[in-house]
């Protein structure tokens, strides 16, 4: 089993940066599939990015392609989205992830952190 729990949220102006870090606990982090997803107000949680276990492949949302870097550090059992040119659109909470494969479906994700509001003024 996976806990997760994210942290770095906060308020930002449009363009500007945020690094989010989730850090797990149980000895499965290492061997999962990590991601980010984000649900806005009144909108359903859509995929943000996802890395496999080892971290050489990573995926992106379109929109936030260029913008949005996911990595992770097994050794400290965190994931990190460092989140560059943020838009106001940008703006919901976000949750990171385990699967034991990368997956844009945000059915299949077994564990789930609380989440971690990030806002974007214009």
């Amino acid at each position: 089993q996976v806990q997760l729990v994210e942290s770095g949220g906060g308020l930002v102006q449009a363009g500007g940066s945020l690094k989010l870090t989730c850090v797990g606990s149980g000895r499965t982090f290492s061997g999962s599939a990590m991601a980010w997803f984000r649900q806005a107000p009144g909108k359903e949680r859509e995929f943000v990015a996802a890395i496999n276990w080892s971290g050489g492949s990573s995926y992106y949302k379109d929109s936030v392609k260029g913008r949005f870097t996911i990595s992770r550090d097994n050794a400290k059992n965190t994931l990190y989205l460092q989140m560059n040119n943020l838009e106001p659109e940008d703006t919901a909470v976000y949750y990171c992830a385990a699967h034991q494969g990368p997956n844009v479906d945000v059915h299949v994700y077994d564990y789930w952190g609380q989440g971690t509001q990030v806002t974007v003024s214009s």
